[in-house]
């Protein structure tokens, strides 16, 4: 063979290798695109839950239950239809925590009674939120909140049904949980805790949680549910509007009145 067939072959080999390495950085860097997309979109999310409240680490997904299995637990949760909801947040010119500290926090809602012993670590928020209840700040306002996915809590307190309406002034956290090396805390069934926004953005907003579910330590715990945590449940089960797994509660749950002693 000739020299000049021996570079021609030796020619075209590098050219095949050249392209076939040219072919796999393109599929790398596709890959390497959607990877970072995904991470994006993880983080964007995780933001979001955080800011309403509650960060959504990886946990068995629940499968959204069928249009007729949900208006079966609508109507099981048993919520009393409610008028002239108050959707107005009134504003308060500072964070209201003058008197004593209560002992227990009861919810009349329009789908059962939901008991509260309030947490004795936490009492700048114990007192806010016993005033705003004092005050009515509850009365006559939906919760706007339910997650049945990963984290499992149902958000009240936000008057607007908006999940960022405020009653005009933030307090300080206070008798945060204690993380794991993640920086998460498994916050048990029944706890009752601040949403936020970010550090030391407590306003009106809370949540309860109805199953264990893991958060990052961010949230204040202020109480837990002695009784009627299965009002929550039943709620819970009905699901959420449009059949996401965050969002509006199908069983539209209203507190009457929120009674701190």
């Amino acid at each position: 063979m000739s020299n000049k067939r021996e570079k021609e072959l030796a020619r075209a080999k590098w050219e095949r290798q050249q392209a076939r390495r040219q072919e796999r950085a393109q599929r790398e860097s596709v890959i390497k695109r959607a990877v970072l997309a995904g991470v994006l979109v993880l983080a964007t999310v995780g933001y979001f839950i955080v800011a309403r409240p509650d960060a959504k680490p990886v946990a068995k997904p629940v499968v959204s239950a069928t249009p007729a299995a949900s208006n079966s637990a609508v109507a099981a949760a048993r919520c009393k239809p409610v008028s002239d909801l108050q959707t107005k947040p009134r504003q308060f010119p500072s964070a209201p925590t003058s008197g004593n500290l209560r002992k227990n926090l009861r919810l009349t809602t329009n789908c059962g009674v939901i008991d509260i012993e309030l947490d004795q670590n936490a009492p700048t928020t114990n007192k806010v939120m016993s005033n705003l209840a004092t005050a009515a700040y509850f009365t006559k306002t939906a919760c706007h909140r339910l997650t049945t996915s990963g984290i499992y809590v149902l958000q009240c307190g936000d008057p607007s049904g908006t999940g960022s309406g405020t009653p005009g002034f933030s307090f300080a956290d206070e008798n945060l949980p204690k993380a794991d090396s993640s920086g998460t805390y498994i916050y048990p069934r029944g706890t009752l805790a601040m949403a936020n926004s970010g550090p030391n953005t407590n306003g009106s907003q809370f949540f309860i949680v109805y199953q264990n579910s893991p958060l990052p330590a961010n949230y204040t715990v202020w109480g837990r549910v002695t009784s009627g945590l299965s009002v929550v449940d039943r709620v819970a089960a009905a699901g959420v509007a449009d059949g996401k797994k965050d969002g509006k509660p199908n069983a539209n749950i209203v507190i009457e009145q929120a009674f701190a002693r």
